[in-house]
């Protein structure tokens, strides 16, 4: 019996397209369970409008009696569909399409043996035509689907001129420290995917990447917690995949975009134009940011026994600026052949002034005062280009083939001024770090149905990546030329690291409502690497099996239960392998480890979910269990009598262990509220430096608990308001705790006339001097405790407008794109 859900997907077991094309037929649970007769029903799907087929509908039987669905279909690529095997009883027909207006037909009786033809069904476009046309429909703000959850980000308000980090702080199950540093479940070990393609300069620094990305393009977030294996392996803690708003319509249109803040300012272009086969798109924004923010650090080691103590107050002024340029094409070959191409540009711009007063003391004793105003440069540009075909031979059998070229340059560099008792100028340092990093990526992807309820996906990928950083500190008195500084010689890393991997997944639904998607991937890697241009360095080449297995079954009363593993490979991160130490504040240094190994995780999932009336509620047990785990490292500077060094290391193992629970529900029509709580025990093991100079094993542990909750109200005339609110305790790591942190917003929207625009007012951390977090860190040889203050209150005005005629178009299956998820983020 063929199975069915709404358009949007909802909670149950399906086959849903991966690539934002054309929705596919999809295998969810039913209502109750269909009787066995021998009547059929035949029928034709048509637009009203063009008279063209209408493919991949959803038609569901619904008995007139108790109003509940019993069985359902989907349209085939001609539009047609068919319902077989029918007791008798007293049924309608409803059918539903995205883009187009539900429709029901009449009542009507099936007695035994009854053939039915309801001939050519017309569907009306769901559109208003006024001097534009505006999509009605709209999704559910959390959505359930066999493998992810998806939380429909074009329903924020207060994030409007802001960035990608502002959406994910709202998403379930994600935590965005106040660095942008983001969380799934108390794991940093995660893959960030822009339309499902990667990007260099997410693999460079996940946080930085976030920036550049406008909230106002993004459409969804999806949290992909047991990847499947047709997906890279890595990403520890699963997949976050951004999906950002693609135009469907026929025409011209040009959207803009703006917004003033006390914190930042943003401006954004975006056009688009398709007629016949072809599409184009071309978008441009901009952020400017103005933040400032003061931090504190007191800090204790130990050299030969004798404790050596610093104590730092630090200001300073940050100044980014980010740009973002795209351009998209996408061509139909044929019918059922599409190609689409992309480019993406992406420039970042982050200076900051800081200023440094540091006291030294040996016990008791003054050792030495400094004072230093440091400049700190973070600059990159960064390119994506993709190709990508995809071959339709029928529904759910296609063959695709992606490739990607990826290209990131990053610039660290700083300048400190040295200053004496009086202010004066006394000494110069600089130090310059250059880096790169690209990647070229073949994939093909091939899959098919089997039978009506089973799908059978295999394919292969290719991935030449290669890192090159160097770098070099000078020095210098108050005048004259700078030079090569002799205690801080030059250095490079030349890292070649090429993938090849190949998956096969299988999915099954049985006729009792279980869906099995099972597969294994496996890849192999071969490192070649070295430093300071002749240095070999011994990184073995590595192979790994990653199995993944999901089931989910559809209960009565709208109950699905989901249970899943896999296996996941963690891969170091650019800034986590580059040698280059970092001293802008001296005291505490970082530095990269070219010698990393990947992690493997071991997932562990098992999820409840149900409607209950107008409120969804899903809970949720994970486990991970990691070995040879990258965690960030704190050890005595040898240069410095008081300083840490910062490093990454393979610590051993860490398990963690957890809950997560939240909730949507619509108290009226117009008014929404959902939140959730989360929490994980985690235990970590590793190896530090002890006060003998042997190694020595230190082991930590703790709880981290977060919650949020958010509601929105619609108002008459176009008047809509959102509050949010966001909280999550310290977190344990190898040698401490990581600080605490919240934030919260309110905002305001009002929309223009026919949808064309509207403006907004939104304000963060309002109330209070802004945000601090700290951080509590120790091992044999050191004790560290910091406070970040951020001074982050913003109120801002936003403002957005569309000019141009649109029609609509049904929408046309893109190219299969490249997904690089297999590099570790860099913070953690």
């Amino acid at each position: 019996m063929a199975q069915f859900g709404p358009p949007g997907g909802g909670p149950g077991g399906g086959f849903g397209s991966q690539d934002g094309g054309r929705k596919k037929q999809e295998f969810t649970g039913v209502a109750e369970e269909a009787p066995k007769g021998n009547g059929k029903i035949t029928g034709m799907l048509l637009d009203s409008t063009s008279g063209k087929p209408v493919e991949y509908a959803t038609v569901a039987l619904i008995n007139t009696q108790t109003g509940k669905p019993i069985d359902g279909t989907t349209s085939d690529d001609k539009g047609k569909f068919s319902l077989s095997k029918l007791a008798p009883g007293e049924y309608r027909l409803q059918y539903s399409f995205i883009g187009y207006k539900n429709a029901d037909s009449k009542p009507f009786t099936i007695a035994k043996g009854t053939d039915l033809n309801m001939g050519n069904v017309q569907l009306q476009p769901d559109v208003r035509t006024l001097s534009e046309v505006v999509v009605t429909g709209q999704a559910a703000l959390i959505e359930e689907k066999v493998d992810r959850l998806v939380f429909n980000a074009e329903k924020d308000l207060t994030s409007k001129g802001g960035d990608a980090t502002d959406i994910l702080k709202k998403v379930p199950m994600l935590s965005v420290d106040l660095d942008g540093n983001v969380s799934l479940r108390g794991s940093q070990n995660i893959r960030v995917l822009i339309n499902n393609k990667p990007s260099t300069i997410v693999a460079s620094n996940v946080a930085d990447a976030l920036k550049q990305l406008p909230a106002d393009m993004i459409k969804s977030v999806e949290v992909i917690t047991s990847p499947s294996a047709k997906y890279d392996a890595e990403g520890a803690a699963g997949i976050i995949n951004i999906i950002t708003k693609k135009n469907t319509l026929h025409g011209l249109m040009l959207n803009v975009d703006t917004g003033v803040g006390i914190r930042g300012s943003n401006l954004g272009l975006n056009g688009s134009y398709r007629q016949g086969k072809l599409g184009v798109s071309l978008g441009g924004f901009g952020r400017a940011m103005y933040n400032r923010a003061s931090s504190s650090l007191e800090q204790t080691t130990l050299v030969n026994g004798v404790p050596m103590s610093t104590s730092q107050t630090a200001t300073a002024f940050d100044k980014p600026l980010f740009g973002q340029y795209t351009l998209g094409l996408d061509y139909d070959l044929a019918k059922n052949q599409s190609l689409s191409a992309n480019i993406r540009y992406g420039t970042r711009n982050f200076v900051q002034e800081q200023n440094q007063l540091t006291n030294s003391y040996i016990g008791d004793s003054l050792l030495n005062f400094t004072n230093r105003n440091v400049d700190r440069k973070d600059l990159s540009n960064s390119v994506d280009i993709n190709l990508d075909y995809i071959h339709t031979f029928k529904p759910q059998q296609e063959w695709s083939i992606s490739t990607q070229y990826s290209r990131t340059g990053l610039t660290n560099n700083f300048n400190a001024d040295l200053l004496g008792l009086g202010g004066e100028l006394t000494a110069r340092q600089r130090n310059l770090n250059d880096n790169t990093n690209q990647e070229i990526t073949f994939q093909t992807d091939y899959q098919t149905p089997i039978r009506k309820n089973q799908l059978l996906e295999f394919g292969a990928k290719a991935i030449l990546r290669q890192v090159d950083s160097r770098y070099q500190y000078q020095i210098g008195g108050p005048t004259g030329a700078l030079v090569f500084d002799p205690t801080n010689p030059a250095g490079s890393l030349n890292y070649s690291q090429n993938i090849g991997a190949g998956y096969v997944s299988y999915t099954y639904v049985t006729p009792n409502k279980y869906t099995f998607k099972v597969g294994t991937r496996y890849e192999h890697t071969g490192i070649d690497a070295t430093s300071d241009e002749t240095t070999a360095l011994a990184i073995p080449n590595y192979s790994n099996l990653v199995p993944s297995i999901n089931v989910s079954k559809s209960l009565k009363g709208g109950v699905t239960l989901k249970a899943a593993y896999n296996r996941r490979i963690q891969r170091p991160g650019l800034q986590q392998l580059n040698p280059n130490p970092n001293a802008a504040n001296p005291q505490n240094i970082s530095i990269g480890n070219p010698i990393l190994r990947p992690e493997l995780t071991d997932n562990f999932e098992l999820s409840l979910s149900s409607t209950i009336k107008k409120t969804y509620i899903n809970a949720a047990l994970f486990g991970r269990l990691t070995n040879n785990a990258i965690t960030q490292i704190r050890l005595p500077s040898d240069s410095l009598a008081g300083g840490i060094i910062t490093t990454f290391q393979n610590i051993g193992v860490q398990r963690t262990y957890g809950a997560n629970v939240f909730f949507n529900t619509n108290l009226t029509p117009k008014w929404s509220i959902n939140g959730g709580l989360d929490g994980y025990y985690a235990y970590m093991q590793g190896m530090t430096a002890g006060v003998d100079g042997r190694s020595q094993q230190i082991s930590n542990d703790g709880f981290s608990l977060g919650g949020r909750l958010m509601s929105q109200w619609t108002l008459n005339k176009g008047w809509g308001i959102q509050g949010f609110g966001f909280w999550r305790s310290p977190m344990p790591q190898l040698q401490g705790t990581m600080g605490g942190m919240y934030m919260y917003s309110l905002g305001v929207k009002k929309d223009f006339a026919n949808k064309r625009g509207s403006v907004g007012l939104a304000a963060e951390n309002f109330a209070g001097n802004g945000v601090k977090m700290r951080t509590s860190l120790n091992s044999p040889l050191l004790a560290q405790n910091s406070v970040m203050h951020l001074y982050n209150q913003n109120v801002k005005v936003t403002f957005s407008y569309r000019i141009g005629k649109m029609t609509f178009e049904e929408k046309r299956k893109k190219g299969r794109s490249v997904n690089n998820d297999d590099v570790k983020g860099d913070a953690n």
